[in-house]
């Protein structure tokens, strides 16, 4: 299965319907642009003409078929056929509407009479709601497949630039794991060397046996060598990237675990970085909360 971004744009048209006889119907075209960005949660904004509200609860229940995380928005627009654009009145329509006029002068004489423009605006509201049904339906469904394929296109170059920064956290782990015994080796020698020089000073060398100064040395340089060791830090490390690496191979709502994964991949470099007791080790650690940033970033557009 494949790695879907959050962000995309897709748009699609549906034209005139055919009668039951194949004449196009000719009404207006539908036109739907579907956007997104990145979301926590499926936030869904909807922009639909007057005639196309009732419609509503289907646009959300298509959306939410093929959609799970991201801020979406699905705007339809209508745009009237170059042949037909004003169809032509019903009588029955033109009936009702003249029975309807007739009521309202008859309460209101002074009221000012239709135009032809009106009649027409009117008889074309009501003959259109029907039909533009279908369409508007196929034009939305065009478009969120049209946006499904623009996620995952751009959900797979995301897939990539995530691959390769976790095989750059692996080449800094793999730089920092030969360090870590020689740095405990020497802060341990280093260590037992300052206590030694502090016990000299204050005179308590001369009242301990030297056996006795030498086991707690050791002792304490043992306790002080757990301590600054990064080695299981290292260890658990290497063992989220693999699970990073198994989820971009999975595929589809990996999202919110990579995102839990990155913050453990910033703690274990923040411990890191806390334990170094040398140079090397500190710069390692700055690189890699480098690099974790950048997945981080990466990780956010991921559904």
């Amino acid at each position: 299965m494949a790695v879907y971004s959050m962000t995309g744009y897709a748009s699609a048209s549906a034209g005139p319907l055919a009668d039951a006889d194949g004449t196009p119907s000719a009404p207006p075209e539908i036109t739907a642009e579907i956007r997104s960005v990145n979301g926590r949660f499926l936030d869904l904004s909807l922009r639909l003409p007057d005639e196309l509200r009732s419609l509503e609860p289907q646009m959300r229940e298509l959306v939410a078929a093929a959609l799970r995380r991201g801020k979406v928005e699905l705007r339809l627009a209508t745009r009237a056929g170059h042949d037909d654009a004003w169809p032509q009145p019903a009588p029955d329509q033109l009936n009702r509407l003249s029975r309807l006029d007739a009521v309202v002068r008859n309460w209101l004489p002074e009221a000012r009479g239709l135009t032809v423009h009106e009649a027409l605006q009117w008889c074309r509201g009501a003959s259109a709601s029907e039909p533009l049904d279908e369409p508007a339906l196929a034009a939305a469904r065009q478009a969120i497949a049209g946006l499904r394929e623009a996620r995952e296109r751009e959900g797979a170059r995301l897939a990539a630039v995530l691959r390769e920064r976790t095989a750059r956290l692996r080449e800094l782990a793999a730089q920092a794991e030969p360090l870590v015994p020689e740095v405990v080796r020497r802060q341990q020698q280093r260590f037992v060397e300052r206590w030694t020089e502090a016990l000299q000073a204050t005179g308590a060398a001369q009242s301990i046996p030297r056996e006795a100064l030498q086991d707690r040395a050791l002792n304490e340089a043992a306790a002080f060598a757990i301590r600054i060791d990064v080695a299981e830090e290292l260890a658990r490390l290497r063992s989220h990237l693999d699970e990073i690496e198994r989820l971009l191979d999975k595929g589809g709502e990996v999202g919110k675990r990579l995102d839990f994964l990155v913050q453990e991949l910033l703690r274990e470099a923040n411990t890191l970085g806390s334990k170094s007791a040398a140079f090397e080790l500190s710069t390692i650690a700055v690189e890699m909360k480098v690099a974790i940033e950048q997945i981080r970033e990466q990780v956010q557009n991921i559904e």
